[in-house]
C-alpha cells in the first residue's frame, strides 16, 4: 500500500487556511480586500466577540451573478490574474483565489450577493467547507459575507485567539489603515451583539476628498507630524511622519503602502532607520504614513501567503529615494520651529530690561573666541551621498535645502536658554543642545573630508576605565584618531591619550573619553563604521558645546541661531532632545484674548 496518498480537499482547504487565516483579523483582511477589488465605494463591518463569534462585510461594490458565485468558493478560482503575465504586474489587493474557500473551511459561512443590474441575488451557506444550501434571494446589489464560528472546527487553532479586546484592536487597526489607503471608499466598523444594547461604533469614516481629509477624519489635528512628498526614479513616495522634535512614543505606528496595498517591507524599514539616524543616534522606530506609487512590474507581491510582504527589483533605488525623500522631509521639519525675519544687528548690546537678574546679556569668560568660532564655520561643508543607481545620480534625487530666515535674539532666561522672536512668535532655544546640533553636523560634514584638527598634549593623560570600556574604546582606535584622539593601550585597564580635537576644552577631555567608552559599549559588535562614527561625533559635539548656566554675549547668541538656521536637521540634537519650545504668535494672541 502507497504511503503517499492525496490529502481529501477539505483538509487540503484548512492546512490552505491555516497560511491564510491566522486570526479574525486576516478575515476581515481578506473580505475587505474583495470588496475593494469589486469597486466597493461603502463598506461596513460588523464583528461580535472580537470577531470569533461572527464577522460580517457588507459592500456595494459589483457583486456576483450565480456562477461566478459558486466559482468564488472553489480553490484558486479568481477573475483577477489569468496569464503568467499578469502576475508579473499584479494591480489588485486579491489575485490567489484561495480567501473565501479557506475561511469556508473553518467557519459557518455565508455568501449573499447580486451583480449590478440583475433582478435578483444569490445565497450559498458552507459549514466547514462543505456546501450545505444554495438559493435565490432578494438582495442589494454588492456582497455580503457572514463567518460565523471561526475555526470551530479546528479547536488547536482557536484556542490560540487573543482575548476579545485584543482581536477587536487588532481588527480596528486593520480598518483603519484600510480606511488609510483607499481615502475614496467609506468605512464603518461596528461591534457588539446584535441581541444586546446596540452596536458600538469602532471605526466611522464616509468618503473622503483625498489622503488629507482621510487622515484628519482618523487621526484630527497631528501638527506634530510632517508631510513629505517626492517623485524620483519612477517612484511617488507621499504621507506623513514624525518630526525630529517628536517626544511622542519610541515605536510608533508604522503604516507603509505599495500600490495601496499595506506592507511591512526590510528595504523600507531599513531606509526609514536610515533617515532619522542621520539627524539623531537616539534609537527610535517613528510614527510614519507612508504611501509609495511604483510601476507593478517592478514590484512582486506574490512572496507571503498572507501577501504582507513585497519584492522590489530595484531594492537599492527604492531605499534610496526614500531614504532623501524622509532626509528632505525632516530636514524642513524644523519650520516651523524656526521660521524667522531678517533683522538688522544692534549697535550696542544693550541688558534686556524690566527683568533683572533672569535675562542676561553679559559678556563673560573666553570660552567663545572670534578664532574658535571661525575655525567651527570652517568646517562647513556640503556632504551628499554617492548614488546607488544611475537615476538616483542624474540629480533627480538631490536633497533640497530649506530656506530658513534668522531669528533675533533678546537674551537668556537663567543663562541656559536663549529667548528669540520672529514673526511666528516667540521661540525658547536650549543653548546647550542648540550649539551640540551645530557642533554635530559641522563635525560629520569635517570628517567627509579627511579628519578633525587636533593638538597634541604636554603631558599624555591616563584613564583608568573598567574592562568593558577599555574593550569598548581601544578597537575603534583608527576611527577615533579621525576625530584627532589619540588613545593607546597603557597597561591593565587603562588608556594613553596623547592628542585630543582641537575644539575640545583639555579640561572636558576625560570626562568625554568616558562617554566614549559608555556609548561604544552599547553598540552591537556588527554595526557599520558610520553608527560609530555618529555616536563619537555626538558625545564629541556635547562634550564641545557651551553648557547650560553659562552667560552668552548677544553676538555669541546670534551666532549659535544663525548656525543652527544653516544645519539640516535643526529641530533635536543628535541625542534626541528637543532644540527649541515655541509659543506662536496666534497663542500669544489668543491668551490676550485677542482673537
Amino acid at each position: 500500500m502507497s504511503r503517499i496518498h492525496r490529502l481529501p480537499s477539505h483538509l487540503a482547504n484548512q492546512i490552505a487556511a491555516g497560511e491564510v487565516i491566522e486570526r479574525p483579523a486576516s478575515v476581515v483582511k481578506e473580505l475587505l480586500e474583495n470588496a475593494l477589488d469589486a469597486g466597493a465605494r461603502r463598506i461596513s463591518i460588523a464583528i461580535e466577540l472580537g470577531g470569533k463569534k461572527s464577522i460580517r462585510v457588507e459592500d456595494d461594490g459589483e457583486g456576483m451573478d450565480p456562477q461566478d458565485a459558486r466559482l468564488a468558493l472553489e480553490r484558486h478560482a479568481t477573475s483577477k490574474i489569468a496569464s503568467p503575465e499578469d502576475l508579473g504586474a499584479i494591480r489588485t489587493l486579491g489575485f490567489r483565489g484561495e480567501a473565501l474557500p479557506s475561511i469556508a473551511s473553518v467557519s459557518h459561512f455565508t455568501l449573499r450577493t447580486r451583480a449590478r443590474g440583475s433582478a435578483s441575488g444569490t445565497e450559498i451557506r458552507v459549514n466547514g467547507g462543505t456546501v450545505a444550501s444554495e438559493r435565490e434571494v432578494g438582495a442589494p446589489e454588492g456582497t455580503c459575507i457572514e463567518v460565523a464560528d471561526l475555526f470551530y472546527n479546528l479547536p488547536a487553532r482557536r484556542k490560540f485567539l487573543k482575548s476579545d479586546a485584543a482581536e477587536s484592536a487588532q481588527i480596528s487597526r486593520l480598518v483603519t489603515q484600510m480606511a488609510l489607503g483607499y481615502p475614496e471608499t467609506g468605512f464603518l466598523l461596528t461591534s457588539g451583539s446584535s441581541a444586546g444594547p446596540g452596536m458600538r461604533k469602532l471605526v466611522e469614516c464616509p468618503p473622503a476628498n483625498g489622503l488629507g481629509e482621510r487622515f484628519f477624519q482618523l487621526f484630527g489635528e497631528r501638527p506634530d507630524l510632517i508631510e513629505i512628498r517626492k517623485e524620483a526614479g519612477g517612484l511617488k513616495v507621499h504621507g506623513y511622519v514624525a518630526a525630529l522634535g517628536d517626544q511622542g512614543p519610541v515605536r510608533g505606528a508604522q503604516n507603509v503602502f505599495v500600490n495601496r496595498r499595506i506592507v511591512k517591507d526590510r528595504t523600507i524599514a531599513h531606509a526609514i532607520g536610515d533617515a532619522y539616524s542621520v539627524a539623531t543616534i537616539k534609537e527610535r522606530s517613528p510614527e510614519v504614513h507612508l504611501f509609495i506609487q511604483i510601476a507593478p512590474d517592478r514590484v512582486d507581491v506574490n512572496v507571503h501567503p498572507t501577501k504582507a510582504e513585497v519584492r522590489f527589483l530595484e531594492q537599492s533605488l527604492v531605499h534610496e529615494v526614500l531614504r532623501r525623500a524622509l532626509g528632505e522631509a525632516l530636514g524642513q521639519g524644523r519650520a516651523p520651529e524656526l521660521q524667522f525675519t531678517p533683522f538688522a544687528p544692534p549697535p550696542a548690546e544693550p541688558r534686556p530690561m524690566g527683568i533683572p537678574g533672569v535675562m542676561s546679556g553679559a559678556t563673560v569668560g573666553n570660552r567663545w573666541t572670534p578664532e574658535s568660532a571661525e575655525a567651527w564655520r570652517s568646517f562647513v561643508a556640503p556632504s551628499v551621498d554617492p548614488s546607488v543607481e544611475q537615476r538616483a545620480a542624474s540629480g533627480e534625487l538631490r536633497t533640497a535645502s530649506s530656506e530658513i530666515r534668522p531669528m533675533i535674539p533678546l537674551g537668556q532666561f537663567r543663562d541656559t536658554f536663549i529667548i528669540a522672536i520672529d514673526d511666528e512668535g516667540i521661540a525658547i532655544i536650549d543653548q546647550h543642545v542648540a550649539h551640540e546640533r551645530v557642533l554635530f553636523e559641522q563635525v560629520m560634514d569635517k570628517l567627509t573630508a579627511g579628519r578633525l584638527e587636533s593638538q597634541r598634549l604636554l603631558t599624555p593623560m591616563l584613564i583608568e576605565l573598567s574592562p568593558a570600556q577599555r574593550q569598548a574604546l581601544v578597537p575603534h582606535a583608527a576611527t577615533l584618531d579621525r576625530f584627532g584622539l589619540e588613545i593607546e593601550e597603557f597597561g591593565g585597564d587603562s588608556v594613553r591619550l596623547s592628542a585630543v580635537p582641537a575644539v575640545l576644552d583639555p579640561a572636558e577631555c576625560e570626562a568625554a573619553v568616558r562617554a566614549l567608552a559608555e556609548d561604544l559599549e552599547g553598540l552591537d559588535t556588527g554595526s557599520r563604521v558610520e553608527d560609530a562614527l555618529r555616536r563619537i561625533a555626538a558625545t564629541m559635539a556635547c562634550h564641545a558645546a557651551v553648557k547650560a548656566n553659562y552667560p552668552l554675549t548677544m553676538e555669541k547668541m546670534r551666532y549659535i541661531l544663525e548656525e543652527l538656521r544653516r544645519t539640516a536637521y535643526s529641530s533635536v540634537c543628535p541625542h534626541g532632545r528637543p532644540v527649541v519650545l515655541r509659543i506662536t504668535r496666534r497663542e500669544i494672541e489668543k491668551n490676550f484674548q485677542r482673537i
